[in-house]
């Protein structure tokens, strides 16, 4: 019985020569099926035998495997549609930030490229990584897809991160259209920004709002340190920016503040912001924010609290601080 165990057993010789010529060499299975006078199905079998035995091994670096279980844990402790983490390549003291920040755009391109289809309306809103992001997209990648600003300009505080271009460099890369919000996003008052959405534009704008099925934007901290863009003096005078702080912002989204316990600050920029109105956006079927820095855990947490992004895609250092923040909440 011993010998007849054999009968049926792959060649050892054979294994070895196949797994060594596809891990090592880089042969196709086709090459390799040809090379040893075999079919590219038994090629196939050599190399599942050669996993099972043990004669090739695979190991994957620490690091990696930490950020798949973190991965994992905020997937279940979350409770959003999906947490997406982008390994830190190097340590974090030495990682540069927009190393990170480029890591984690990259992660952002891919996952909109896996799930946008013709059908989607896609909004998208400034970030810093936002403006990595859109230039990562692969533009072999061609979906009829219609692309729609958030909001308005906002050149003052960062010209290469205003809307309509990010909006323009999307939809050119995906072959889709377009539409804009074409004035600047802080009015002088109330009355002219009821005048912009009462506008033929603004009407159909504030429509197209409601189409949206995909968001995409970055985040804008404000706590522990204000370091959003729109914290500067050239967005906002330094009385809105104390206003603010009174009110504990902690994060900006698509132009709106938002508090440490996920509302929206009550303060005039409410009514003088030319951006998709708060409750609709919340009703945006898939909201994906791209954050990174360790700095931003708080301003995290607050749009989870305000129910303000559905997809979070992050760098391992930041997971890491919205954990340990998540564990210091549990009594």
């Amino acid at each position: 019985m011993a010998m007849l165990d054999k009968v049926y057993e792959q060649s050892l010789n054979l294994m070895v020569k196949a797994a060594y010529d596809y891990y090592n060499v880089g042969l196709s299975q086709s090459e390799i099926s040809e090379r040893l006078g075999i079919s590219v199905p038994t090629v196939s079998r050599l190399l599942k035998k050669a996993r099972d035995k043990h004669i090739v091994e695979f190991y994957i670096p620490s690091q990696f495997i930490d950020c798949m279980h973190l991965e994992q844990e905020l997937n279940e402790k979350l409770g959003i549609k999906e947490v997406i983490l982008s390994p830190n390549l190097e340590k974090i003291s030495t990682a540069l930030d927009v190393e990170i920040k480029k890591n984690v755009a990259l992660e952002g391109a891919r996952y909109l490229q896996r799930v946008i289809t013709k059908e989607d309306v896609l909004g998208v809103g400034w970030g810093r990584t936002m403006y990595y992001l859109i230039h990562y997209l692969n533009p072999s990648q061609k979906i009829d897809a219609s692309f729609v600003t958030l909001h308005g300009s906002i050149t003052e505080a960062v010209s290469n991160l205003d809307p309509q271009m990010l909006v323009a460099r999307a939809s050119m890369a995906f072959g889709g259209r377009r539409q804009y919000l074409v004035s600047k996003a802080l009015i002088e008052n109330r009355e002219r920004l009821e005048k912009i959405w009462n506008s033929e534009n603004g009407k159909k704008m504030q429509a197209r709002f409601h189409d949206i099925t995909i968001s995409i934007s970055g985040v804008g901290t404000w706590y522990p340190e204000p370091k959003s863009p729109l914290a500067s003096e050239e967005y906002l005078d330094a009385g809105r920016i104390r206003e603010l702080q009174e009110k504990e912002v902690c994060a900006d989204i698509a132009l709106h503040f938002i508090d440490r316990n996920g509302k929206e600050c009550e303060t005039d920029l409410k009514y003088q912001t030319l951006t998709i109105g708060l409750e609709t956006y919340k009703n945006i079927p898939t909201k994906v924010v791209v954050a990174s820095g360790f700095e931003k855990a708080d301003t995290v947490l607050a749009l989870l609290k305000g129910k303000l992004v559905d997809v979070l895609i992050m760098d391992y250092a930041l997971a890491e601080a919205v954990e340990k923040r998540l564990d210091e909440c549990v009594p």
